[in-house]
């Protein structure tokens, strides 16, 4: 996850957040493609996310630090896969493609 910079007010670090995400998004938009998710939809999301969930209930409750994607990344992920799915359930994220200019 990007560093993040001083917010004077929370909504400003939630949309920081937010733009990260959509970075996040097109990198791995472009790396995956649509297929992955338009393949399973929903419920392949749903596993995605428990996957992740999973990992997270794991470090933080063993304590363990993570050796390959922070905690921020699998967080990130998780929100990234909740708005997809909003995506998906809309027909948007197999009706729309990235804008060619990012």
């Amino acid at each position: 996850m990007a560093k993040q910079t001083s917010n004077q007010y929370l909504d400003e670090a939630f949309q920081e957040i937010c733009e990260e995400m959509v970075r996040v998004f097109i990198a791995k938009n472009k790396d995956y493609g649509k297929d992955n998710i338009l393949d399973t939809g929903e419920l392949g999301i749903l596993f995605r996310s428990n996957d992740k969930l999973r990992r997270l209930q794991n470090l933080l409750t063993a304590g363990n630090n993570p050796k390959n994607e922070s905690l921020d990344d699998s967080w990130m992920d998780i929100a990234v896969y909740a708005v997809i799915a909003l995506l998906v359930r809309s027909g948007k994220f197999k009706k729309l493609s990235l804008n060619p200019k990012v």
